[in-house]
């Protein structure tokens, strides 16, 4: 099995504790408002938010996927830890067995936040791919933390 790990940090204005709630606990409400072209819904199917959550992401009439299940493999509101992990659907490409993302909001300058991304892209079997076939899914990640800054900047009593 191939493996590519990647980081990635960004910087927000937005205070830890709000980009967490907003990224991780409001989540599944707040992106299919925002970004309706993108997701049409989000659903928990199986658990209660927890570890071993089962959520079922519906896209959109922009996105290239109709759907995706990823299962929450740990969540820490104190520690403002997320991960979670891609586990079917047509958002795998028939390339991957799972893609796996360790999310941390820790403070950042001036009462921001850095948002620090761990992602994982699991190959199935031999199936080789390159780091240049997953750049779309940095850009794709950093887009959505940008329209979600966008969106409680724009709207500061939202969570």
């Amino acid at each position: 099995m191939g493996l590519i790990t990647y980081d990635m940090e960004i910087t927000t204005p937005i205070p830890p504790a709000k980009m967490f709630k907003a990224f991780v606990v409001d989540g599944d409400e707040i992106f299919p408002k925002i970004l309706p072209q993108i997701f049409q819904s989000m659903e928990i199917v199986e658990g209660d938010g927890g570890p071993g959550t089962i959520k079922k992401i519906t896209f959109g009439e922009a996105s290239q996927f109709k759907y995706a299940k990823h299962m929450v493999d740990a969540l820490d509101k104190e520690k403002l830890t997320y991960s979670y992990s891609w586990i079917e659907g047509d958002a795998l490409m028939n390339i991957f067995e799972k893609i796996s993302y360790d999310i941390k909001i820790e403070e950042g300058p001036d009462g921001g936040s850095i948002c620090k991304n761990t992602s994982k892209y699991y190959a199935i079997g031999d199936i080789q791919f390159s780091e240049d076939q997953i750049k779309d899914g940095k850009e794709k990640v950093l887009g959505l933390f940008k329209a979600l800054e966008g969106y409680l900047l724009a709207n500061p009593n939202a969570c």
